[in-house]
C-alpha cells in the first residue's frame, strides 16, 4: 500500500462528498467569474483554516483552495480573504462573521468548525445560526461546510453540522470519510500529514485542498452539463433549533460601556482578523471594573487565559448579582487563548447592566487580565 502518495485515491476524493446539494449560486459564481468579473472567496474556521502546522501561509488549505479559482478563471481577479481564528468556535464565529468576512462581499464562502465545536445540540444551534447569516446576508453567497477531523479517533462534529447544511442543502465535504478513512485502511501514514493527529502539516493540507477541489470541480461540471437543473433559487427555511445565534452580535471597545474605572483600553491599532488581543480593556488593579449595557437573552464574556501566570481573577456581575468567575490563568501550554465563557442566559431580551470587576490579584509583577468584548444574542 502507498504510504506517503501525494495524491488521494479518487475513491477517497468521491466518499469526500457527503451532499452535493442546491448548486445554483455556484452556478452565478461561476458565470460571472467566466465573463472576467471579479470575485471574492471567503474562509470561516479555526486554527486549521488559520494555517496552523503549514510551513508557510501558501501551504495551507485555504490558499491552495482559493488557487483552484484563479486557475479556473484566469480572466477574473480572485480575491482571497481568511478569517481563520484558532482555538474558536462558531459560537464566536456566527457573532463576528459580518466583521471578519461578510463585509468583503464574499460570492463564495468555506466553513469549517467540526473538530472546534462539540458535538451538542447547544452547538448546533450555534452552527445554524452562522450558516443562516452566511445564507441569507446581502450578496447572498455560496456556501460550501467541511468537516475536519480529529486523525487518530476520528471524532469531529460531522453528526450534528451537516445536519444542518444538508437540511439547508448546502453542498457538505468530509475530511473523515475521506482523508481519515484512508488511515484507517491503511493508505495513508497518519504520522506523514499531521504531528498532533488534529494540525494537518504541508502533506495533510494538501489532502485537505485535494477533497475540496475534487468537489468544486465536481460542482462546476455539474453546472456546466446541467445548468437547467442547477438554476433552482435556494429556499429560505424555518429554523430547526431554537436559533437564537442568528442574531448574535459582539460588543466590543467602548460599545455600550457605560463606566470604567482602573482599566485601561487598549488603543493599538488591530493588525488583521488573528490579532486577537486588540480593541479591549486591561489591568492589574484589584477591584477596577467595566460596566456595561446590553440587552440580550444570553451573555458571554470574551477574555484572554494566559499561559504567563499568575493573571488576575475577575468576576462578572449581571444587575448586581454575580453570575461567574473569570480565571485567566491558562492551563494548556500552547499560547494564549481567546476564551469564551458563557455567564447569563433566560428566555427573553431584556436590558442588563454587566460589570466585570477584578476580585483578586495574585503577584504585584501579574499579567493583566485583558477583556475582549461581550458576545450576545
Amino acid at each position: 500500500m502507498e504510504s506517503c502518495n501525494p495524491y488521494l485515491r479518487q475513491c477517497a476524493l468521491a466518499r469526500g462528498i457527503v451532499h452535493l446539494g442546491n448548486l445554483e449560486r455556484f452556478y452565478r459564481v461561476f458565470q460571472k467569474a467566466q465573463q472576467g468579473k471579479p470575485i471574492t472567496v471567503g474562509f470561516l474556521g479555526g486554527s486549521i483554516t488559520q494555517d496552523s502546522a503549514a510551513s508557510r501561509h501558501e501551504n495551507c488549505y485555504a490558499y491552495r483552495t482559493y488557487l483552484w479559482w484563479k486557475n479556473k478563471f484566469p480572466e477574473s481577479e480572485i480575491r482571497y480573504v481568511n478569517a481563520g481564528i484558532g482555538a474558536t468556535t462558531s459560537q464566536f464565529g456566527a457573532a463576528r462573521v459580518e466583521e471578519d468576512l461578510l463585509c468583503y462581499e464574499p460570492d463564495v464562502v468555506f466553513c469549517e468548525f467540526s473538530v472546534n465545536d462539540p458535538s451538542t445540540p447547544f452547538f448546533q444551534e450555534c452552527f445554524e445560526g452562522l450558516v443562516r447569516k452566511i445564507l441569507y446576508s446581502r450578496t447572498q453567497p455560496a456556501l460550501l461546510v467541511f468537516h475536519n477531523v480529529v486523525y487518530d479517533t476520528g471524532e469531529n462534529a460531522q453528526d450534528i453540522h451537516s445536519a444542518v447544511s444538508i437540511r439547508y442543502d448546502v453542498p457538505t465535504i468530509s475530511m473523515k470519510d475521506s482523508i481519515f478513512e484512508e488511515i484507517r485502511l491503511g493508505y495513508v501514514q497518519r504520522e506523514k500529514i499531521t504531528q498532533d493527529n488534529l494540525h494537518p502539516n504541508d502533506l495533510g493540507h494538501s489532502y485537505v485542498a485535494q477533497v475540496l477541489t475534487h468537489a468544486l470541480t465536481r460542482i462546476y461540471e455539474t453546472c456546466a452539463k446541467t445548468p437547467q437543473e442547477v438554476c433552482k433559487p435556494l429556499a429560505k427555511i424555518s429554523p430547526m433549533t431554537q436559533n437564537r445565534y442568528e442574531q448574535s452580535f459582539r460588543v466590543r471597545g467602548r460599545d455600550c460601556l457605560q463606566q470604567m474605572e482602573g482599566f485601561s483600553e487598549d488603543l493599538q491599532e488591530q493588525n488583521g482578523v488573528r490579532d486577537v488581543f486588540r480593541r479591549g480593556f486591561f489591568s492589574s488593579c484589584e477591584d477596577a471594573f467595566l460596566t456595561f449595557r446590553v440587552t440580550a437573552k444570553k451573555i458571554s464574556v470574551q477574555y484572554r487565559k494566559t499561559v504567563h501566570h499568575p493573571a488576575p481573577t475577575a468576576a462578572v456581575f449581571v444587575d448586581g448579582r454575580e453570575a461567574a468567575q473569570l480565571k485567566a490563568d491558562f492551563e494548556e501550554t500552547w499560547g494564549d487563548c481567546l476564551y469564551l465563557q458563557d455567564v447569563w442566559e433566560e428566555e427573553e431580551a431584556k436590558e442588563h447592566t454587566v460589570t466585570i470587576r477584578i476580585t483578586n490579584v495574585f503577584a504585584p509583577s501579574c499579567t493583566p487580565f485583558y477583556f475582549v468584548s461581550l458576545i450576545c444574542c
